[in-house]
């Protein structure tokens, strides 16, 4: 398991103030985050989710999957320092799957939101939001659990909203990742319900 980032641990120490000062961030279920690898899934409804998903358990050190047209110059280095690896959407990306197996394997956990983009936008969007089985699979081939997670108020932010996250108790993911997504995706839609 490898320790944060320099830059990792500037932001997080950095949002302190802001996420549990401004934002009143309230955490609940950090008692089901496992001590070893896992895939933490969660629904996404703000480029600002980072923060407020990863806080909560620091200084344990999340790893994302990023869009792959974020890893320009100078944006690039600055998410690589903070955890993140590329993925290219809408493509059958085995390089980005096998690098979060591999991560997972050495007790990393890595971040995946199962919709793929955000939940919602004020503009027509190429990619709309349904569930994918990539988070069932890498937890599946790293034999790993799963953790449905809820975050909610990040969409919010210019209203000062209060921004509450819930850590669910892991899932064993199966073979069928269809019906493992399917079981997720009801978690984390339970737990948003209870936010």
């Amino acid at each position: 398991m490898s320790r944060p980032l320099p830059l990792y641990r500037l932001l997080a120490l950095a949002g302190r103030p802001l996420v549990f000062g401004v934002f009143r961030l309230q955490a609940h279920g950090k008692e089901n985050i496992p001590a070893h690898g896992f895939v933490l899934a969660a629904n996404h409804v703000s480029n600002f989710d980072p923060w407020p998903l990863g806080l909560p358990i620091y200084p344990r050190f999340l790893r994302f999957m990023a869009k792959s047209e974020l890893f320009w110059w100078p944006l690039g280095p600055i998410i690589t320092a903070g955890g993140a690896f590329k993925v290219r959407r809408g493509l059958a990306d085995v390089e980005a799957i096998e690098t979060a197996v591999e991560l997972v394997k050495a007790g990393e956990i890595v971040v995946m939101f199962p919709e793929g983009t955000r939940q919602k936008k004020g503009l027509a969007k190429k990619h709309q939001p349904r569930p994918h089985t990539g988070a069932a699979r890498i937890a599946w081939e790293a034999g790993a659990p799963l953790v449905p997670t809820a975050i909610k108020g990040t969409d919010r932010l210019s209203r000062l909203a209060t921004l509450r996250v819930a850590y669910g108790e892991p899932i064993e993911a199966a073979e069928d990742t269809r019906a493992t997504t399917e079981r997720l995706m009801d978690e984390i839609r339970r737990l948003y319900e209870s936010l």
